[in-house]
């Protein structure tokens, strides 16, 4: 099945505690249906100190599962993604205006 969300897509979280925040996706995991946006669901994390690294308690973007998120339209609110032949060639479009991503 093709990718609704990928790498680079602006979004915005639907539910948890980051609702109606919105980001840019940096990782999708299609595998587990998970993707991790920039500065959203933070989550602190012990590092262990190295020789290149300070380490210490450190902020890291955890994943969001994909059906928390929705693609946002250029009216700048949430749309659901489909896909649709544009001459030989399968585009992605948002639901709510029709454009093509």
């Amino acid at each position: 099945m093709a990718a609704k969300l990928k790498k680079g897509d602006k979004v915005v979280v639907l539910t948890g505690k980051d609702k109606g925040k919105q980001g840019e996706i940096s990782s999708v995991d299609p595998k587990s249906g998970k993707a991790v946006v920039n500065g959203l669901n933070i989550a602190i994390r012990h590092m262990k100190q190295s020789q290149t690294d300070q380490g210490g308690r450190v902020p890291k973007p955890m994943p969001i599962n994909l059906s928390n998120l929705a693609i946002v339209d250029a009216n700048g609110k949430p749309s659901r993604v489909g896909f649709r032949m544009d001459g030989d060639t399968k585009v992605r479009f948002a639901k709510t205006t029709g454009d093509v991503i």
